[in-house]
């Protein structure tokens, strides 16, 4: 991947980050997170790869599909 689109995933996860954190539906919230975490996930991938980076957002996007799916049915 081009590194030039690989700044833009990067950039577009930022958004998506600081975007959740102006939401007040807590499902939008997790939704939108974990775009921005999948997208952090991608970004470190190709930048490297960045495992201080892909990890805990991978760990997030888990945790993020977890409250969204699974515990919704409890």
């Amino acid at each position: 991947m081009s590194p030039e689109i690989t700044t833009y995933i990067g950039y577009s996860a930022s958004v998506f980050i600081v975007l959740s954190f102006i939401l007040k539906d807590v499902r939008k919230i997790r939704i939108v997170n974990m775009i921005g975490c999948f997208c952090f996930v991608i970004y470190g991938f190709f930048s490297g790869p960045l495992w201080p980076v892909i990890i805990p957002n991978g760990l997030i996007c888990f945790i993020q599909i977890y409250h969204l799916i699974i515990r919704k049915k409890a």
